[in-house]
């Protein structure tokens, strides 16, 4: 089980991103339409510069009132991104999202961005792949019966 599987399993490939110079309004929208957890922040070569999330997003506005509706992604993200290849386990990923207190998890393979998991997906693939299991077994009692 990879975080590889995982990506090919997602409904979507698609990855959510912003500019550096986006607002936090614009991040919030798109967080809201798209319903997501967090967004990326791409650099000029399209690598990521950084993240930002919900949580980012409501201690902002928390911290700063009405202030923080100026404040722009590249001033709100995490700049040092945790990242996960496609060879990386679902348990790992777990892990490491445990460790960190976030939910959501950038994948790079060859310095080139392939996607994005968050803890959701990664449930969501273990609860699959047990089900698999079930009617595995299931199937084979049923030919040994």
């Amino acid at each position: 089980m990879t975080v590889g599987a995982v990506l090919k399993s997602k409904e979507t490939s698609t990855i959510v991103a912003v500019e550096p110079s986006a607002t936090i309004l614009e991040i919030a929208e798109v967080i809201s339409s798209r319903r997501i957890g967090a967004v990326l922040v791409l650099d000029a070569a399209g690598g990521v510069a950084g993240i930002v999330s919900e949580r980012d997003v409501v201690k902002a506005l928390a911290a700063q009132k009405e202030k923080a509706l100026t404040l722009r992604a590249d001033s709100l993200m995490t700049r040092n991104v945790t990242t996960a290849t496609s060879a990386t386990t679902v348990v790992q990923a777990m892990n490491i999202m445990d460790a960190g207190y976030f939910r959501h998890l950038p994948v790079v393979n060859n310095g080139k961005l392939e996607g994005i998991i968050s803890i959701r997906d990664l449930v969501r693939y273990r609860i699959q792949l047990h089900e698999q299991d079930l009617e595995n077994m299931k199937a084979y009692i049923a030919r040994m019966v």
